[in-house]
């Protein structure tokens, strides 16, 4: 019988949706939250910079990156504008919006880079900076962005796969929750390039919670022969460790990326491990590389090597220490 402790459901935080247009506004500090949803953190100079993700409502990570950008919009006294859609059409429309606004720079994600190379074209042909950070690392120089802030996910990966031989683990399953997110593909091939065992990837939806418990409890009850999960984010980790409780596995589960009550999971054993890519510098190191280049004319990584933020393992051993910045919502 599996012993495994349940977990208390998890703190549901509440994130700012995708806003149609972007605020224009006189400066000042702090934060403007508007009805529609987009937020506009304002400073006291002139510039203005807009950060369009990929990111969905109600995930903690979103909110990290977000955090580290307005953070850096506040030491440089830039008005920044946050906006999100998960849809790459979706995505893409923001950024013209943002292009039609005439601000001065724009950081983006690139988890659909093809959705995202006529409206980086536009921007270029505007005279606007784009970089790009968390998802893209294969694809920023192609699509002609300045610079990039992330996680080089192939590898990753395969620091993911290492790890698991080390834990003597013999058949992985990579959970993927968006479709099409070449940084979630990439991870789960490289756990697959280093990994010695059986590796194999379980397509969800994400947006679907109940369908992604429901869909991975059925995968390990049908094969007791799987012994490690790995997700691509701290909530669907979490999600595991009572689809694994539910199923009656064994199977033990690690995630890329965390937060605050995924550090409590590591730290009670439920959870092996997390590798932290720290969005929190990924949306500071974004903004300020637009302020730096709007001023001073810098170019972060020479335009031609990637700032990477990660990969960085957080066992047991590693999150009392981290434990303190997770929970100021910074790691």
């Amino acid at each position: 019988m599996n012993t495994r402790p349940r977990r208390i459901p998890r703190r549901r935080t509440a994130v700012l949706a995708a806003a149609i247009g972007l605020l224009v506004a006189g400066c000042s500090s702090g934060t403007d939250e508007r009805a529609d949803g987009a937020g506009a953190a304002r400073g006291s100079g002139d510039l203005r910079v807009a950060l369009v993700t990929h990111g969905s409502e109600g995930d903690e990570f979103w909110d990290r990156v977000r955090k580290g950008a307005e953070t850096a919009a506040a030491k440089d006294g830039v008005e920044l504008t946050y906006l999100s859609d998960p849809d790459g059409a979706g995505q893409a429309d923001l950024v013209r919006q943002a292009i039609r606004d005439g601000v001065d720079g724009i950081a983006l994600t690139l988890a659909k880079p093809q959705a995202m190379k006529d409206p980086v074209n536009e921007a270029r042909a505007a005279g606007i900076p784009v970089v790009g950070l968390n998802s893209g690392v294969d694809a920023w120089k192609k699509a002609g962005l300045l610079a990039f802030f992330g996680q080089d996910e192939s590898l990753a990966g395969r620091a993911v796969g290492e790890k698991l031989n080390d834990l003597k683990a013999r058949h992985t399953l990579c959970l993927v929750h968006e479709r099409g997110n070449v940084g979630l593909e990439a991870r789960c091939a490289g756990v697959k390039k280093t990994f010695r065992g059986t590796t194999e990837n379980l397509y969800v939806d994400g947006t679907d919670e109940r369908a992604v418990s429901g869909i991975l409890t059925a995968r390990l009850r049908q094969d007791p022969s799987i012994d490690q999960v790995v997700t691509n984010g701290a909530d669907f980790a979490l999600t595991a460790v009572d689809a694994a409780a539910e199923a009656d596995s064994d199977a033990d589960v690690a995630t890329f990326d965390l937060n605050e009550e995924l550090l409590d999971a590591v730290r009670g054993g439920n959870v092996r491990f997390a590798v932290d890519q720290q969005p929190y510098l990924q949306g500071y190191l974004a903004v300020d590389a637009l302020w730096l280049y709007r001023t001073n004319g810098n170019v972060s990584g020479g335009g031609a090597a990637p700032v990477l933020t990660g990969p960085a393992f957080v066992t047991k051993t590693e999150a009392d220490s981290v434990a303190g910045f997770a929970a100021a919502g910074t790691r």
